[in-house]
């Protein structure tokens, strides 16, 4: 009996000025979890995208449970029994948790007028005890974690009860016991002859998760390699075509450099009696679990959220931050964890995007000189070595790496002296981390003072001159490069009785 589920052979497809995959290949059998890795812009959206009926292939053949097939639209897809858990969340925020489960497929009254709340709700319920997923179905998703909105997608995708899952960088907001029913959920789906597409960064998960490696790189297919005993180093050696190196030097503390920004007391409705300095110069990594309010922290600071007490002081002065305004002119930049929410303006070009905080610079009157912003977003393309055919090319059809990277053009062309990165390296592939890895030394190096918030404590141990510790809305430990590891950073962040 032939155990093959989906074939996908020499698929190409072209946008204008670039490339994107070239005679590509895809196998996955029943019950397999293919993990799919490669460097941002390798290709792997566009192919899923193809495979979903985003986009239209201009060559190859899809073989889906023996027969040729080609969606028009994901409702195809999803009704054929393939979804997609997409990386960027995509949830109607001002509906319920089984609204957004259930859109389009809601239960209703006999004229088709009202919804059936109590058996949408139901329904809802009944499916997260089958994954043993810890959901109100009844909470509105605007007031969820970044982790818990994660949750809801997955949910989505498998109320559709599909043969093929895929998931793009299922892990990047969930914490750890999160990740463990991630995990539980599709062993559970294997075993149901289900077949998982699986788009990581973390290497780690991919000798947990997956059967075989699927590796691509600049939208070509390279190899295809068994899970459990191939090495992770040639793993990320096939996906950059060069050997990464993974060795790094602790950093010597900036405590002689004056102080750029203190913060004294800081309280909101989440966060509580925050007070910490940050350096000239100085990479000051926050660490903490989802939820221990990193991200509070720095929305206060930017005047994103309301302060109800404390002090932020720049420079030696106290600083009255109501509102981002107020922060972008007191040189504080923020680049959110929610790059297409908070950073990017998808359905406008590249330049645009790299020069939108720093109009005000080139307008006179009610001229701008294009000219004069097409060599800054040319020159911050070429800095950051950001992929696209052109400056004039919409971010939306950006990977998310160099999507990235055009926010941190944006902070960067307006000169900000405090820099806020609050995940900056959340679903990017290993070769790009490097870069943004690169960048942000060099800033520091420039005299830049940076405050990077990241879940990931291999990256906090990397870069920080100095670790801020958070459980639970407080500070509960800082530590110096030198003194700082992984397990003292998670005593700190599992604190939770101060």
């Amino acid at each position: 009996m032939n155990n093959q589920l989906l074939m996908m052979k020499g698929i190409s497809k072209s946008f204008p000025g670039v490339k994107a995959l070239s005679n590509v290949t895809l196998e996955v059998n029943h019950g397999e979890a293919i993990a799919l890795v490669g460097e941002n812009g390798a290709g792997k959206s566009t192919l899923m995208k193809i495979l979903t009926g985003i986009y239209s292939k201009d060559e190859g053949e899809i073989i889906y449970e023996g027969e040729a097939v080609s969606f028009s639209n994901t409702k195809q897809a999803q009704e054929s029994g393939i979804s997609i858990i997409h990386q960027e969340l995509n949830l109607m925020k001002d509906l319920t948790v089984a609204q957004n489960i259930f859109i389009g497929r809601e239960p209703r009254t006999g004229f088709n007028f009202f919804l059936k709340e109590k058996e949408l709700n139901e329904k809802a319920a009944n499916l997260f005890r089958e994954l043993n997923i810890d959901l109100d179905p009844e909470a509105k998703v605007a007031n969820l974690t970044v982790a818990k909105q994660q949750m809801v997608e997955i949910a989505k995708a498998l109320s559709f009860h599909a043969n093929i899952l895929i998931m793009d960088e299922p892990t990047a907001a969930l914490t750890n016991k999160e990740i463990d029913t991630l995990f539980t959920i599709i062993k559970q789906l294997k075993e149901k002859g289900v077949g998982i597409i699986y788009i990581s960064h973390r290497m780690e998960e991919l000798k947990v998760i997956a059967d075989r490696i699927t590796i691509m790189r600049d939208g070509e297919y390279v190899s295809t390699l068994p899970a459990k005993t191939t090495d992770m180093s040639k793993v990320i050696e096939l996906m950059v075509g060069r050997e990464l190196s993974t060795t790094f030097e602790k950093r010597e503390a900036r405590n002689e450099q004056p102080t750029v920004l203190e913060v004294k007391n800081l309280s909101n409705h989440y966060i509580k009696n925050v007070s910490f300095q940050l350096k000239k110069g100085e990479i000051l990594g926050f660490a903490g679990l989802v939820g221990a309010g990193r991200t509070e922290v720095a929305r206060a600071i930017f005047g994103a959220d309301p302060i109800a007490q404390g002090e932020v002081w720049i420079q030696g002065e106290k600083a009255n931050i109501k509102k981002p305004e107020d922060a972008v002119n007191k040189g504080i930049g923020y680049l959110s964890e929610d790059r297409k929410q908070f950073g990017l303006m998808v359905d406008m070009d590249v330049k645009e995007n790299i020069t939108i905080s720093s109009l005000g610079k080139h307008t006179r009157a009610t001229f701008v000189d294009n000219h004069t912003l097409r060599e800054i977003s040319t020159k911050y393309k070429e800095k950051l070595k950001i992929k696209t055919p052109s400056i004039d090319q919409k971010v939306k059809f950006l990977s998310g790496g160099n999507q990235q990277k055009v926010v941190i053009a944006k902070w960067l062309v307006k000169d900000s002296d405090i820099l806020i990165f609050d995940e900056p390296t959340r679903g990017i592939d290993v070769g790009a981390k490097g870069e943004i890895y690169n960048l942000l030394d060099e800033l520091a190096e420039e005299g830049k003072s940076i405050i990077m918030i990241s879940s990931e404590l291999p990256e906090i141990l990397r870069m920080s001159h100095r670790v801020i510790v958070m459980c639970e809305g407080r500070i509960t430990g800082e530590l110096n490069s030198m003194e700082a590891s992984q397990e003292k950073i998670m005593d700190y962040a599992t604190r939770v009785s101060q």
